[in-house]
């Protein structure tokens, strides 16, 4: 099942919420958060990435591997992280 981007949007801003500042979360945690069964959140992962990448691109969350900052403009290769961006809000 597919979601709209905005509803994708508001489940990363809402577990960055949830978390400490400073701590990143898993794009998984995000496909799992909308979808319990396991192909269905996998299938997610590409349309979390591409959101997250968006979100990025609008420094409201950063992309990260390991302790670097990725650029959004780029499709990260291998495991990301996401974190707080510079602009972050969330209601």
């Amino acid at each position: 099942m597919t979601h709209p981007d905005d509803v994708i949007a508001s489940r990363v801003l809402h577990l960055l919420e949830q978390r400490a500042v400073g701590t990143s979360i898993c794009p998984s945690e995000v496909a799992r958060s909308l979808e319990q069964d396991e192909p269905a959140w996998r299938a997610l992962m590409p349309e979390v990435r591409r959101v997250a990448r968006a979100l990025a691109a609008a420094e409201i969350i950063d992309l990260t591997q390991g302790d670097d900052r990725l650029n959004p403009d780029k499709e990260p290769e291998g495991p990301i992280r996401l974190r707080r961006g510079a602009h972050f809000k969330h209601p």
